[in-house]
């Protein structure tokens, strides 16, 4: 093999290189957000209450925020933007999804919690974030979010803010219709 050839192998084997890490990059970076927390990233799976002791000596601040991703006509709120609750106890606070809109859509509300260290004490024993909500045109739908803070949440954290923001999920027959649209490659 000349020199240029060699330069040419590792280089085009480099690329590939670059290409599988930063290919990988996403994946690897929600595994690790959602095993320690980091970035407010949570587990988005039910959990069980744990039948512990209410630490009724502290209070800790619980703050909702709800928003809107681009795209979605909804609005999200919440019966309460604030609690305060003991850590150990359960807690139910509603949400209100309102559809704006002029057709049924498809939503999810994607949770994020901070600070990030307060994550892998939050509990979610029930929440409308586990799966999509689909709305009618002008549907208005009440569900429940109930949570628990563990006992073993530091004491430094005294508030801690749970944020979700709606987005819009491509519903299975909008998938099925751009599937059997043909692309073509005219004029746009």
């Amino acid at each position: 093999m000349t020199p240029v050839q060699t330069t040419v192998s590792r280089t085009v084997l480099a690329l590939i290189g670059m290409f599988a890490f930063a290919f990988a990059l996403v994946p690897l970076y929600d595994v690790f957000c959602q095993v320690t927390g980091l970035n407010g990233k949570v587990d988005n799976t039910a959990k069980a209450i744990l039948s512990e002791e209410v630490d009724a000596s502290r209070y800790i601040n619980v703050q909702f925020v709800t928003r809107s991703g681009s795209g979605l006509p909804w609005r999200l709120d919440v019966e309460n933007r604030q609690v305060q609750v003991h850590p150990g106890q359960a807690t139910e606070v509603d949400f209100t999804f309102s559809n704006l809109g002029g057709k049924t859509i498809t939503g999810r509300a994607i949770p994020s919690v901070s600070p990030s260290e307060a994550s892998p004490y939050l509990r979610k024993v029930q929440c409308f974030c586990f799966e999509e909500q689909r709305l009618e045109a002008g549907e208005r739908v009440t569900m429940p979010l109930v949570f628990q803070l563990t006992r073993d949440l530091p004491a430094n954290v005294h508030t801690v803010t749970l944020v979700y923001t709606l987005y819009p999920v491509a519903d299975e027959q909008s998938q099925r219709q751009a599937a059997r649209t043909p692309v073509s490659g005219g004029e746009a």
